[in-house]
C-alpha cells in the first residue's frame, strides 16, 4: 500500500517575482538549473550512514515539484509549467502543477507552497485570509480537498 497524494495546483502569481525567485521556482519544478543559493525552500536534511555506519544529517537539494512523466499511482502524467508574465493574457506568472506527494515529503513541499501563497494574485485569496492553491487527493479517492494556506501553514487534509 502507498501513501500517495495527488497534489493539483493552478495559480496566476504576481507580476513582481524577482530573476533569483523566478529561477529557483523554474528549478524546484523541474526544468531550470539549480541556482547557486536557495532561498525559496533553503534545506533539504537527509539523514544518511556515514563510514562508520552512523547516522549524519546532509543538505541534498532537489526539486520539490519537479517530476514529469507517467505517474506511478495517480495515472496521468505529472506536470509542472510556469508561463512568464509576456506569455500570458493578463501579465501575471502562470502556474500549473500536477504532481505525487508522500507525507514525508509534505513539509518541504509546505515550505514551497506557503511561499507561493504569499506570490498569488488577489483572486486566489479568500475573506479568512486563506489562499486557495488547488486541490489535493489521496490517490485512492475520487473526492478532492481544497489545497489551502492560511496563517503560514498548508492545511493538509
Amino acid at each position: 500500500m502507498a501513501d500517495i497524494h495527488e497534489l493539483l495546483a493552478v495559480l496566476n502569481l504576481r507580476g513582481g517575482l524577482s530573476d533569483e525567485e523566478a529561477a529557483e521556482l523554474r528549478w524546484h519544478l523541474g526544468p531550470g538549473d539549480k541556482p547557486g543559493t536557495l532561498r525559496i525552500v533553503p534545506e533539504f536534511p537527509v539523514v544518511v550512514a556515514d563510514e562508520y555506519g552512523e547516522p549524519v544529517v546532509e543538505d541534498r537539494p532537489m526539486p520539490v515539484l519537479g517530476r514529469h512523466g507517467e505517474a506511478w499511482k495517480v495515472d496521468g502524467v505529472l506536470v509542472a509549467e510556469l508561463l512568464h508574465p509576456e506569455e500570458t493574457r493578463d501579465g501575471s506568472w502562470a502556474l500549473t502543477v500536477r504532481q505525487e506527494i508522500h507525507p514525508d515529503d509534505f513539509d518541504r513541499t509546505g515550505e514551497l507552497l506557503d511561499w507561493l501563497a504569499g506570490k498569488a494574485d488577489g483572486r486566489h485569496r479568500s475573506g479568512d485570509g486563506a489562499v486557495r492553491l488547488g486541490w489535493i487527493r489521496y490517490y485512492e479517492s475520487d473526492r478532492f480537498e481544497p489545497l489551502m494556506v492560511r496563517d503560514g501553514k498548508v492545511l493538509w487534509p
